[in-house]
């Protein structure tokens, strides 16, 4: 197995791909709107990935966050909302606040479970501030650590009951960032001290079964390189100062934050101490050539992503049930 998540040309498996993941045997793919058609195809998609593997704890994985970041949407399926949305009410009523974040967190689960979908690439507890580039501060759950840890534990237990895995992101914390990794490569000039307050929801929430890494210069940390490529970052404050031993991923590795060929992001992400690469444009040639630069998946990799996986049970709950009790409980704000 390849220590790499890759992205699905369309809404089928082609030809070609279903040939080349067979060989190259990755730690799992992700979706995009353009994998997407249509419940019954979604489905179809989903199940040949598992038919191809051979099991059905295949991690594939989805960006549906509610909001401006929503893979799944109407008329096929129902709209959810962000997290600024239960950061209001947890403004007005912090135990409402929480418990809108948990059933909205289900009924997403479940509206993914259905189509086969493993595991959602959330929750975000990064910690918004006043400055925080738009890409984030439109979809953070607030400004404070412990409320941002309370809701993103909130999302982690409603994800799982069901019976889909969240991916806690970015760490070690996106919020003082000034402009968006999918373009620019940030710098954050805090002071180490300053930063406690960023690593305070992941600690919280260190024992979540996966997260993803953010494409940002931390200068209190490593000055020359971005936490996704620092040895620095992920060990000692990503592994040992948070304590999360979870499965880590990197943030998407095409994104304009990182220089360098998809192959030489990829095989530096791996050697600075991520367990998986995220590679989300299922460019063949691309996706070749990171499969030829990465070794196979360490032994301590493979074991944290099977734990992730086997980290929720069947997918229960009832939809318009929970969908009811979050906008009830949302229009108190």
């Amino acid at each position: 197995m390849k220590p790499v998540i890759f992205g699905l040309s369309g809404p089928i498996l082609s030809t070609d791909e279903r040939a080349f993941f067979a060989e190259a045997r990755p730690a799992g793919y992700i979706l995009f709107k353009r994998n997407v058609e249509t419940r019954e195809q979604l489905r179809a998609m989903t199940d040949s990935l598992r038919e191809l593997e051979g099991r059905e704890d295949v991690a594939i994985l989805i960006d549906q966050e509610g909001g401006r970041v929503a893979r799944l949407g109407p008329p096929e399926w129902p709209s959810f909302p962000a997290g600024p949305a239960f950061d209001a009410l947890y403004e007005r009523a912090p135990m409402s606040g929480i418990e809108a974040a948990r059933a909205n967190a289900h009924a997403l689960a479940l509206t993914l479970a259905e189509v086969g979908v493993t595991v959602n690439c959330l929750p975000l507890l990064d910690v918004a501030r006043a400055d925080t580039t738009e890409a984030i501060a439109s979809r953070a759950y607030g400004r404070e650590p412990m409320r941002v840890a309370a809701m993103g534990r909130a999302t982690l237990e409603g994800l799982r009951a069901g019976g889909v895995v969240g991916v806690v992101k970015h760490m070690p914390g996106h919020g003082r960032a000034l402009a968006d990794s999918h373009y620019h490569l940030p710098t954050v000039t805090a002071s180490a001290e300053e930063l406690e307050e960023d690593l305070a929801p992941f600690r919280t929430l260190a024992g979540a079964p996966m997260g993803m890494t953010s494409h940002i210069v931390y200068q209190a940390w490593d000055a020359d390189r971005p936490a996704t490529l620092s040895r620095i970052v992920i060990q000692q404050i990503i592994r040992e100062r948070i304590g999360f031993q979870g499965l880590l991923m990197t943030d998407d590795i095409d994104m304009k934050a990182l220089s360098g060929t998809p192959a030489e992001k990829a095989a530096g992400a791996i050697a600075a101490g991520c367990d998986v690469v995220l590679d989300c444009w299922a460019r063949m040639n691309e996706m070749q050539a990171i499969a030829a630069a990465l070794p196979d998946i360490t032994l301590r990799g493979r074991e944290r992503l099977d734990a992730a996986m086997s980290s929720v049970g069947k997918s229960a709950g009832d939809l318009a049930e929970l969908t009811a009790k979050r906008d009830a409980l949302l229009a108190l704000a």
